[in-house]
């Protein structure tokens, strides 16, 4: 059950009881107690907002990222908009690489199977996406788990020490970029973005 449902069988037990004219002597002394419990089912139920809001809004952000990666050919992964600018496929990939470099600075570390020193080496339509998601499903995973005290920890980035909040929020900036980055390749490329059809 949800800690809402579990909350407002709670409220209507408290107003049996309460509005019970048996029970004069013990109304007190349950209202207090109750208005306690209710205060500490609260604050578990809020316990994570923060981060399972990141995680929504992310998630939504990805579903996008991935939608328009699928609606590149495979010959424009290759495309890019000038020299030494990176390539649609190359963009992903780096989406995907900084996805488990931020988390890492957090204190997850990626995947055993990840090979991070050679992520953006992975060629083909089909492998990009797969490292995408993978990374994609990593981080939604791991940004519940950070506990609510620690998200004003300082963490050095190496770019920046900021907090563990900011970095939360810097990992959906960083995708956030990128989309409008793939956003732009796309339109140059006659590729509408699915969600704009």
């Amino acid at each position: 059950m949800q800690p809402h449902v579990n909350l407002l069988h709670l409220i209507r037990l408290i107003k049996r009881i309460i509005f019970n004219p048996k029970h004069k002597k013990m109304k007190m002394k349950i209202l207090a107690s109750a208005l306690m419990l209710v205060s500490i089912l609260s604050v578990q139920a809020q316990d994570n907002m923060v981060q399972s809001t990141i995680q929504g809004t992310l998630a939504y952000n990805q579903g996008q990222v991935v939608s328009l990666a699928e609606a590149f050919s495979e010959e424009l992964y290759s495309w890019r908009p000038a020299e030494g600018i990176n390539s649609v496929g190359e963009a992903l990939l780096h989406v995907a690489g900084g996805n488990y470099y931020l988390l890492s600075k957090m204190g997850f570390a990626p995947p055993e199977d990840v090979d991070m020193m050679n992520i953006g080496k992975i060629e083909g339509k089909e492998n990009i996406i797969a490292a995408l998601k993978k990374s994609n499903a990593f981080v939604l995973e791991k940004i519940v788990l950070i506990e609510t005290a620690k998200l004003g920890d300082e963490v050095d980035f190496g770019f920046s020490k900021m907090s563990t909040l900011s970095g939360i929020l810097t990992v959906m900036e960083h995708n956030g970029e990128h989309k409008g980055q793939l956003i732009a390749y796309a339109r140059s490329n006659d590729v509408v973005p699915p969600w704009s059809k």
